[in-house]
């Protein structure tokens, strides 16, 4: 069975993945920092029949990452990484002229730094892989200009960057960064508290996601929006 490491995993877009990635017959090892929840979660996934490992902890340890990728090697080995598990830098998003500069180090830290640090640590697995495939979860806020939005929006654009370099290096390698569009998360929630306008639960982004590991398009970025419109 193919595996994936999925970061962020114990509620949102990560565990609407993992469910559906369980449903595919995929073993899975799940990260997110609240126990308890993710706890819930892999209990959820798990019923699919499926091996799944879940390691509460923060993508910024170092220590940590490296049993997300050890856990994957004794399930046979990343096929997949999800890089899934974001911070915001404020809560709420706040302009640039208050953002707490240790706001934006955490988003750095964990958005880009974290994320690099486990392709780092599961890059000999990947290349073994017959598919091996990177999906860094991007955001619309790293290619356009929304009022407080400025921090998480240039950790998500760094990201990104890192991504499409990513992809010319490792040309094996499947690398896609993925827009996955207005979402009923907590993460925006906790970013915009007072808007209250409706907005599509993860699980209706999750068939974009479906899509680019079944047709495998070159590395890049996708908007997720567009691939279920053009499907």
């Amino acid at each position: 069975m193919p595996v994936a490491i999925i970061t962020g995993a114990s509620k949102g877009l990560g565990r609407a993945l993992a469910e559906a990635l369980a449903a595919r017959g995929w073993d899975l090892v799940l990260d997110a920092r609240g126990i308890e929840a993710l706890t819930e979660a892999a209990g959820a996934v798990s019923t699919r029949g499926t091996r799944v490992t879940a390691l509460p902890g923060d993508v910024a340890d170092a220590g940590h990452r490296s049993e997300l990728v050890a856990a994957a090697w004794k399930l046979g080995g990343v096929d997949l990484l999800v890089n899934n598990a974001s911070a915001l830098g404020a809560e709420p998003l706040v302009r640039l002229e208050g953002l707490p500069l240790e706001g934006l180090r955490r988003a750095l830290e964990v958005n880009v730094v974290a994320a690099l640090g486990l392709v780092q640590e599961a890059l000999p697995q990947l290349r073994a892989s017959e598919a091996g495939t990177v999906i860094t979860v991007s955001s619309d806020a790293a290619a356009e200009a929304y009022e407080t939005w400025g921090g998480y929006g240039a950790s998500k654009a760094a990201l990104d960057h890192l991504a499409a370099v990513l992809g010319e290096e490792e040309p094996g390698l499947r690398v896609w960064a993925v827009d996955p569009g207005d979402m009923a998360t907590d993460l925006y929630a906790a970013a915009v508290p007072d808007d209250e306008d409706p907005r599509p639960e993860p699980v209706g982004v999750v068939p974009a996601f479906l899509r680019l590991l079944d047709e495998r398009p070159a590395s890049g970025r996708y908007g997720a929006p567009a691939l279920l419109e053009s499907r």
